[in-house]
């Protein structure tokens, strides 16, 4: 992943609450009632709803706004406390006297949630804090890469209101991604992205997602109804999809869940964070990801540095390099699972006896057409039928691990036949990459992957040509 170094700035926009916990220990049932009694011994507080989201941010290293409706009391004053301790603007936040500014609060005794009671108001903002917000919005438009929509029901973003911020960022070319709430998502309509997840996006368009036919229908119903860019559903620990022209899950790279409390607000915040530094949208899935796989190994709603990230995304990398050779029972056991988790495959197979700059860029390139990069290799029984018996130079074991050892290569599988018919059968490919010296060719496997890439080489880079300046050079020197 590259180092993401821009503070872009981003305004959040939503439901502002609270939530506050009360921590103690219970050793007794009531004489007056049926009930606990909770020795409170702790008490805390965090930004909660949209203020999750704009701490996400904020952590990230995001320039961060905030416009939300507030009431005249004191949670208000706790809440902006809590924002200026991270350094976030409160003047966008408008007062309504009448309004209860949200506050969620929970009881826990020994590490369980007993009771949870809330104190709010969830009607619609008036007509003069719809004004103020657009009003405010229109001054500053210009000065951000996107906006979040953070909805959590509680009031603030009436239909008419997002109806309005939405026509102004498209206006503007800000993206707008929506954290919705609810089954009717026509409010939303033109945003660049929603969120939703499984359960959301099932209720919403009345499809109940068991499979990727059924994913890829609610994913286009939720793209032409709200006319998105892009649709995206998060699939809990499978991942999440990209709906453009057509399906992409990324999936999750978490590796111990303790606690998915506030990964929806990591995930709309990283996804923002990355788009404004300059990354498309599968990349900026991927980074989002990341930062949610840091954040369910976490107890509670939490956050992700992006030292954390980037320690995190290395973790994930730093496996030995045997690992990632394949035996056929092996590969055919882990192609069904990448098939079942919706990853796109890619295969290309080659003698690759010297590893030299052209290898690799093909290689790069090859990995770019999809999730997993599976790499057939020649045997050297193979190879010694394909180039002679001077060859390979390096044996198949050598030349397996080197490859493994490649970025770009997910695994390595070796075969002994002179074509890797039987292995792309196997595996059932997505995509299949050869050389660009195939062109107009019939290429082994084309009749079973879904799509043929060919890739152009490196002018001038080869083994053959590579072993024949070693044999020059060698003449040379006696």
């Amino acid at each position: 992943m590259n180092k993401l170094d821009k503070k872009p700035n981003i305004l959040v926009i939503g439901d502002l609450m609270i939530d506050h916990y009360l921590w103690g220990s219970c050793d007794r049932i009531s004489p007056e009632a049926p009930v606990q009694v909770v020795n409170v011994k702790k008490e805390s507080s965090v930004l909660g709803g949209a203020g999750n989201v704009i701490n996400n941010l904020v952590t990230l290293g995001s320039n961060v706004d905030v416009i939300s409706v507030i009431g005249d009391d004191v949670v208000a004053d706790e809440l902006k406390n809590l924002l200026k301790i991270i350094e976030v603007e409160t003047s966008n936040l408008i007062v309504e006297k009448d309004r209860k500014t949200s506050k969620k609060s929970r009881l826990i005794a020994s590490q369980q949630q007993v009771l949870r009671y809330d104190m709010e108001s969830i009607d619609d903002i008036n007509e003069n804090s719809h004004k103020t917000i657009i009003s405010n919005l229109e001054k500053n438009i210009k000065k951000y890469s996107s906006i979040i929509l953070s909805d959590y029901g509680k009031g603030v973003l009436t239909t008419d209101l997002t109806q309005s911020i939405i026509k102004i960022a498209n206006e503007n070319s800000v993206k707008v991604l929506v954290d919705p709430k609810g089954k009717d998502y026509s409010k939303y309509k033109g945003a660049y992205t929603l969120t939703p997840n499984k359960k959301e996006a099932q209720e919403a368009t009345n499809i109940e997602i068991k499979d990727e036919e059924s994913l890829i229908e609610a994913s286009k119903i939720l793209k032409e109804k709200c006319n998105l860019k892009v649709s995206l559903i998060t699939l809990s620990e499978q991942g999440i999809a990209i709906f453009d022209e057509q399906l992409t899950i990324k999936p999750t790279v978490a590796r111990e869940v303790y606690d998915v409390t506030g990964a929806g607000d990591t995930v709309i915040a990283s996804i923002a964070f990355a788009l404004g530094n300059g990354l498309n949208i599968k990349e900026s899935v991927s980074f989002a990801n990341l930062a949610a796989g840091v954040v369910v190994g976490k107890i509670g709603s939490a956050t992700a540095t992006l030292d954390e990230i980037y320690e995190y995304e290395y973790s994930l990398h730093k496996s030995n390099s045997n690992s990632h050779i394949k035996t056929f029972d092996e590969i055919r056991t882990l192609a069904s699972k990448l098939h079942n988790q919706g990853k796109k495959i890619v295969f290309t197979n080659g003698c690759f006896d010297i590893l030299h700059v052209g290898h690799v860029k093909y290689l790069e390139e090859a990995k770019s057409y999809g999730d997993v990069l599976i790499l057939g290799l020649n045997a050297d029984s193979s190879v010694r039928k394909l180039k002679g018996e001077t060859r390979p130079i390096n044996t198949q074991d050598d030349r397996a691990y080197i490859l493994a050892s490649l970025e770009s290569v997910d695994y390595v599988v070796i075969f002994e036949e002179e074509t890797p018919y039987e292995l792309i059968k196997l595996i059932k490919p997505h995509t299949l990459v050869k050389g660009g010296d195939y062109e107009g060719k019939e290429v082994v496997g084309q009749d079973i992957a879904n799509e043929l890439k060919l890739v152009k080489f490196v002018d001038g880079k080869s083994t053959t040509n590579t072993i024949k300046r070693i044999e020059k050079n060698a003449k040379c020197n006696n």
